[in-house]
């Protein structure tokens, strides 16, 4: 099993443009939430580990993950509202969000017992590592599991607004690294941070994003691996980093090289084959509005 541990959350999309208050349509996201969905739909056997409200929006949440297979049993319950991310789509189909998160049941995570044997991966990141006090309880999470030798991802998905103190925030970034098997970031999050990480001591491979020019992984032993983006009209980037994410982990899954050994002794015809279909997945989400990540037979062929 893969577990994705997270936020999840309601995307308020705009419909229609040309005025300052379109119509809003409320779609499930939050970038683990999306990452989760993405891999049950791809077929791989998915846990999601975080913390869901009562309400109607977090019952809904709930049914999205059950539908794509997703298994919900590390998943804790509360009263609190769900989180609501209000979306802006740019005139290339780039999104921005503005957060409404005070008291939201994702922030109260708690650290849970140690996960289930089955598991052999752990994925991060987004607004569930920015948040307190659940923040810590994720990092905690994150620590922990490494500790025990699983395969760990990271995507920090960086929210500009959501951080208050950039400085700190980098600070722990890079103090996560040492427990990080893979770390994904786009190409902004680079640019936020400061650059790209790498060197002894840090993630086996780091794979960066750069919209239409395509995907790189750069491995701890020198590899460097690039494929183009696969060409598509897109109706919004909602959720395609996170459709990246589920494909790389699918990818490594299936070639058994879910560890840092074993992510290392991949060569480059392998990482072309990961990095390919992740962008051919991506594309996919691109083309429809909202986080709707590919179903597997989608990509066969």
């Amino acid at each position: 099993m893969i577990v994705v541990a997270g936020e999840s959350l309601i995307d308020l999309v705009p419909q229609g443009t040309g005025t300052p208050l379109p119509p809003l349509l409320p779609r499930l996201g939050g970038g683990p939430y999306n990452t989760a969905v993405a891999l049950g739909r791809l077929g791989a056997r998915t846990g999601f580990c975080s913390r869901v409200s009562t309400d109607g929006f977090g019952m809904a949440l709930l049914a999205g993950l059950r539908s794509a297979g997703v298994d919900v049993s590390l998943v804790e319950r509360g009263p609190e509202p769900t989180t609501l991310a209000v979306a802006a789509i740019g005139a290339d189909g780039s999104a921005g969000y503005g957060f409404y998160a005070e008291g939201s049941a994702d922030r109260l995570f708690e650290l849970p017992p140690p996960l289930p044997d089955a598991v052999r991966a752990v994925a991060f990141g987004t607004c569930s590592l920015v948040l307190e006090p659940g923040a810590s309880a994720y990092e905690a999470l994150l620590r922990r599991e490494s500790g025990r030798g699983l395969f760990t991802l990271l995507d920090p998905n960086i929210r500009p607004g959501l951080i208050p103190d950039a400085a700190a925030y980098r600070e722990r970034f890079r103090g996560w690294l040492p427990d990080v098997s893979l770390l994904k970031l786009s190409a902004d999050d680079a640019r936020w941070l400061g650059g790209t990480p790498g060197g002894p001591g840090g993630p086996a491979a780091v794979v960066l994003t750069r919209g239409a020019a395509g995907m790189t992984v750069r491995t701890r032993g020198g590899l460097e691996v690039s494929v183009p983006a696969a060409p598509v009209t897109v109706a919004d980037t909602i959720g395609a980093g996170d459709t990246v994410n589920a494909a790389l982990l699918h990818g490594l899954a299936a070639r058994d090289a879910l560890s840092a050994a074993a992510l290392a002794a991949l060569d480059r015809a392998a990482w072309e084959e990961i990095l390919a279909f992740a962008a051919r997945a991506a594309a996919i989400t691109c083309s429809r509005p909202g986080a709707e990540p590919p179903f597997a037979h989608e990509l066969d062929g």
